[in-house]
């Protein structure tokens, strides 16, 4: 599906299907960690199985108001362990699966709020 998203000053996605997304029109591939103050990094997981506290505590350590989880092609919660970074800090998380993160970072981000997007992006077996 593609988004046609008002024309923002933060990093915007710009379309997604199953195993990729867009970020201003560029198209990947991987898992990875959209920042709306700018930031974007490859989040090194290739589906919700691989995911351990470290991962959770990457996010926390940018500092968003918010982060939105997107846990691949189906709703799956985060272990409560894996979120204590995130909580000490009284930073939100919602989960959500991965296209529904995607629009949900849109709208956020377009507000102005300093939320980071998790994205799993699983590939075909």
């Amino acid at each position: 599906m593609k988004l046609q998203p008002d024309k923002f000053d933060v990093p915007a996605i710009s379309g997604y299907g199953p195993g990729w997304v867009g970020v201003d029109g560029e198209r990947i591939e991987t898992s990875l960690v959209l920042d709306s103050h700018g930031g974007r990094t490859d989040w090194a997981c290739k589906g919700y199985d691989e995911l351990r506290r470290s991962h959770f505590d990457q996010l926390a350590a940018l500092g968003p108001e918010l982060v939105v989880f997107g846990s691949g092609g189906r709703l799956r919660f985060p272990r409560p362990e894996w979120l204590q970074a995130l909580v000490a800090r009284g930073i939100g998380v919602e989960t959500m699966d991965t296209q529904a993160a995607c629009r949900t970072y849109n709208i956020l981000a377009g507000e102005g709020r300093h939320v980071v997007a998790a994205l799993i992006l699983e590939t075909a077996a």
